[in-house]
């Protein structure tokens, strides 16, 4: 049988290529002489880099960098011999590198992701793609400005403080960016404004710490800022607040379109790099899957576009989850053939599941890869 594994990561437990691993183990150890196709997925948020890295070779080149406090952290960057640079949002901005105490999007910066940026270019990118997800910040990419060499000042000519709250009192931009003639691509499957009911503060800022009194105060700070780009950025293209990509992890699709670059699916770009289309034409069997597998997941997420392009091909999909919330009829409208949750695995919510599907998903994933072995296998 040949079965192809093309999981999404698992949020705060295991990367994509971990997930696969451990289902790939466990089918093995039932059905040692199936065909498994590994292809890891990603759709721009954390995870993005080591996805592209496994189908495009390259060089993964560490950055020091700073997180969204300004704390040392560590990036890389993926070097492929075409000249273009992979790097993902995530591993300067991202929401993960912030304790629930800290997470305050009124302070948080994008700074980091401007030292990964520099770094590419100063390596001979001639394209950066920048994988956009799982932020921790709101600041519309004026952290990335300042680091590639465009100051926010004040009307007093003073440099803001760092965060999205400061760009109330932003007046114009000193200094140009440096990017060496190299074009920026956001990769990002989010299609929301930066500005508005729909726009980068409303939408996610709550699930960065921000309060209703902060969501407003963002909203309208970053609709300064988009004025100032404008106007001060060659290049930037009119209205920036309400182009589609532009609000996506805090801004900073904004920011890169303010820069002359260009939004695409992330997903999309994945998938045409791992060959995704060819490995669906010659399987039995997809398995797929994400941390929780809800409402959400069939609106444009990793999963709802694997298990629609199964059922365009007449192949069954199954999708595990850590836990699933999402009902049987429509699951099985966006082509899922059957779910499958590590909550339940371990003995649903009343008997730990819940932790042990945190603490144990490896264990877990192997074991459902076994069952399902057992289940599919000829």
């Amino acid at each position: 049988m040949r079965v192809l594994l093309c999981p999404d990561k698992f949020a705060g437990t295991l990367a994509a290529p971990e997930v696969a691993a451990a289902v790939a183990e466990g089918w093995r150890a039932v059905a040692a002489g199936d065909e498994l196709l590994i292809r890891p997925l990603a759709d721009g948020g954390p995870g993005f880099v080591a996805v592209l890295a496994d189908a495009l070779g390259g060089r993964r080149i560490p950055v020091p960098t700073v997180d969204p406090l300004g704390r040392p952290a560590t990036g890389e960057i993926l070097l492929t011999d075409d000249g273009t640079a992979y790097l993902e949002s995530a591993q300067a901005c991202g929401l993960h590198l912030l304790s629930a105490a800290e997470r305050d999007p009124k302070a948080t910066t994008s700074y980091g992701l401007g030292t990964l940026v520099t770094a590419a270019v100063e390596h001979g990118a001639r394209t950066v793609v920048v994988g956009l997800g799982g932020s921790g910040t709101n600041d519309g990419g004026a952290g990335l400005l300042t680091a590639l060499g465009a100051t926010p000042l004040d009307d007093a000519g003073r440099a803001l403080p760092y965060g999205g709250a400061a760009l109330a009192a932003v007046a114009t931009l000193d200094g140009a960016p440096r990017l060496r003639g190299a074009t920026l691509v956001a990769a990002t499957d989010v299609d929301s404004p930066l500005l508005g009911l729909h726009g980068a503060s409303n939408v996610y800022g709550p699930q960065k710490g921000a309060t209703r009194a902060d969501v407003l105060l963002l909203d309208a700070a970053l609709e300064r800022w988009a004025a100032v780009l404008e106007r001060d950025l060659p290049g930037c293209p009119p209205g920036l607040g309400a182009l589609p990509g532009g609000g996506a992890a805090g801004g900073l699709g904004a920011a890169i379109l303010a820069l002359g670059g260009r939004c695409e699916s992330g997903i999309d770009l994945v998938t045409r790099a791992i060959g995704l289309d060819a490995a669906l034409d010659a399987t039995d069997l997809v398995i797929t899957g994400e941390g929780s597998f809800d409402h959400q997941s069939l609106r444009g997420k990793v999963v709802a576009g694997v298990a629609g392009a199964a059922r365009d091909r007449g192949v069954p999909c199954v999708v595990l989850a850590g836990r699933v919330s999402t009902g049987r009829r429509e699951a099985a409208s966006a082509g899922v053939t059957e779910t499958y949750s590590l909550v339940e695995h371990f003995g649903g919510e009343e008997r730990g599941g819940v932790e042990a599907a945190m603490s144990r998903p490896a264990e877990g994933l192997r074991a459902l890869g076994a069952r399902l072995a057992g289940q599919w296998s000829r």
